[in-house]
């Protein structure tokens, strides 16, 4: 068989590593790859951007199955334009796409719906000064978004009025570019944050084993935000009881709002979720895999991701059995120097060749130089351990990232603590 893996992230890494893990024989291309996957698979120089470009590739080496990794090529519509020319692709369609696409269309979509989340108030560009005015109606810390994609980094949480107008203004300057075009602004939710995972063929929703993310670059939940510094799954937050909360409360009222409004999801929906006590309330849609979560619950996964997805292209996905591993598992991201606000290149990396033979190794931000690996990009490598307990699974992702050396790398030293 042939796959497709769009994306050159740590979480393109895992897919076309999962893959592989069912389908030895398997060939497995990745546009445009990184470092690693030009060790591993075969990269191909096409943009995600590239849509026609992404397609007449499938077309012509006859790939059984594309997988799309980033938001940005799914908001731009590559599964319409695979889809119109009869090519196999796994993700939704554009028009479900904007529940990443747009915060404020998946607000709306919440609402109507009657699943919990933080009341909201947006705004476009031509109403600064009202969004201002209306941030004051929202208790501290008030929450800051840019409504379109920006790469994770959209997000203000400001403990103050005049950090919010600075923000709000700062957004709308265009900084963001499009993404910027519109606010929202939320109020601040406590609890714990969890991720969930589902696999979705328009009828039927399936989570996948759960897992938390650390948004934060820094230790102690401080720092600016980022794509993610590390995960790990299960997440302990999400107890029997708060699995039943969700299940009714988000999970039945998200496949019946897609009926009703009839949105024909197929894919993966990433819910991001703030759990107090019992209680569950939806933070955000992502419309795929999440990055570092692939990384921490792929691993964990004992049924042939192919089969489940093809299930969910196909509406076959309530009929088919997913088997999770009972080890728990770590991921800890490594970034370069500068990350979040910039990203050191062309440092060289050493060590990865004396990693246990246990050790999940995805590449995010690398390139392959001669015969070295050097850094590409603000994240650069995601190691996992799996274990029969987190704390056994920490301390052997911790011992594992002394072995790995580059000039100005950097990560977090207490996920899963």
């Amino acid at each position: 068989m042939k796959f497709l893996v769009i994306g050159n992230g740590g979480r393109e890494s895992a897919i076309a590593n999962t893959i592989k893990r069912f389908h030895e024989d398997a060939t497995i291309y990745v546009a445009p790859g990184n470092g690693g996957t030009d060790e591993k698979f075969i990269n191909v120089p096409i943009k995600v951007e590239a849509l026609n470009e992404l397609a007449d590739f499938a077309a012509k080496e006859n790939i059984d199955l594309t997988v799309v990794g980033p938001e940005v090529p799914l908001v731009m519509g590559i599964v319409d334009v695979f889809n119109g020319r009869g090519l196999k692709v796994f993700g939704p369609n554009k028009e479900c796409a904007q529940f990443e696409g747009s915060k404020h269309f998946t607000k709306q979509f919440l609402m109507r719906n009657d699943i919990p989340t933080a009341r909201y108030a947006s705004f476009t560009r031509d109403s600064v000064e009202a969004c201002v005015a209306e941030c004051k109606n929202f208790s501290l810390p008030v929450v800051v978004k840019a409504d379109g994609l920006a790469a994770g980094k959209g997000v203000l949480i400001c403990e103050t009025y005049e950090d919010a107008e600075a923000g709000i203004r700062d957004i709308f300057s265009g900084k963001f570019g499009e993404a910027g075009e519109m606010i929202v602004l939320e109020e601040f939710l406590k609890g714990t944050e969890a991720s969930l995972l589902c696999f979705v063929d328009g009828e039927s929703i399936v989570p996948m084993e759960t897992a938390r993310d650390y948004k934060r670059a820094l230790d102690n939940d401080e720092g600016l935000n980022t794509g993610g510094m590390g995960g790990f799954s299960p997440n302990p937050i999400i107890t029997a009881e708060v699995k039943k909360n969700i299940e009714t409360q988000i999970l039945e009222p998200i496949i019946n709002g897609f009926e009703k409004e009839n949105l024909k999801f197929k894919g993966v929906l990433f819910i991001g979720l703030m759990i107090d006590g019992n209680s569950p309330k939806v933070l955000e849609f992502n419309v795929r895999f999440g990055d570092p979560e692939t990384q921490s619950v792929l691993p964990r996964l004992k049924t042939d991701l192919v089969k489940i997805m093809n299930a969910c292209i196909e509406g076959e996905l309530a009929s088919t059995p997913i088997i999770w591993d009972e080890k728990q598992s770590v991921t800890l991201v490594l970034a370069s120097k500068g990350y979040p606000e910039s990203s050191h290149k062309g440092d060289v990396i050493t060590g990865l060749e004396t990693l246990d033979a246990n050790t999940i190794l995805c590449h995010a931000g690398t390139k392959r130089v001669e015969d070295t690996i050097q850094t590409d990009g603000g994240r650069v490598l995601a190691i996992t351990r799996l274990a029969d307990s987190l704390e056994e699974a920490r301390a052997q992702i911790y011992a594992e990232v002394e072995k790995i050396k580059f000039d100005g790398m950097q990560y977090r030293t207490d996920i899963a603590k």
